[in-house]
């Protein structure tokens, strides 16, 4: 049996009601419509919210990178109230591969990513690392490097094996100097 054979037996209200509730609920009240220039969080600034938000968080207006009260009992470990990752660790990271151009960095996320970097007096051949802070606690499993290399062939720049030490010695490296960071954070 066709649809439109049953269309003259439904009641016309019937087909009207379904419109209707679709009408209604397609409609929005004024409140709920955004504005171009409303001020939707009473604020007059994004710094403002921060600072707001920092405050109610514990902190004295700012962000919190090495940990926040230092009162006996209340340390964070080391661990940094405003990153994702291990602060010792992070800053570790930067100042290890600070001799490559930095291209990204996410404390948040715990990845460091650099630029192409050429060594002093080598035009065919550049490096690339990228880091990864793997937790909120010092640990020597804390972080992970990979290191590219590419050299210029014939058709441009081409990958090429990186020695598995190199990766190694970095991450040692970060190690070291996250333990002195720690060490001098204790001695304050």
């Amino acid at each position: 049996m066709s649809i439109l054979r049953l269309l003259p037996l439904i009641p016309r209200n019937a087909l009207l009601l379904p419109l209707a509730l679709f009408m209604a609920a397609c409609s929005a009240d004024s409140s709920q419509i955004r504005e171009v220039e409303r001020d939707e969080y009473n604020t007059d600034s994004k710094r403002e919210r921060l600072l707001r938000a920092t405050s109610a968080a514990g902190t004295s207006g700012g962000i919190t990178i090495f940990g926040g009260s230092t009162e006996k009992g209340q340390e964070s470990g080391g661990g940094g109230g405003g990153l994702g990752v291990n602060a010792f660790l992070w800053r570790a990271t930067l100042d290890t591969l600070s001799f490559m151009p930095l291209a990204s960095a996410d404390p948040f996320g715990g990845v460091i990513i650099t630029d192409w970097h050429a060594p002093g007096g080598v035009s065919n051949e550049r490096f690339k690392a990228i880091a990864y802070v793997l937790g909120r606690r010092l640990r020597s499993d804390g972080v992970r490097i990979s290191v590219f290399r590419q050299v210029r062939g014939a058709g441009g720049w081409v990958d090429a094996p990186v020695s598995t030490a190199t990766a190694g010695e970095l991450e040692d490296k970060v190690l070291v100097r996250a333990r002195e960071l720690r060490s001098q954070s204790a001695g304050r």
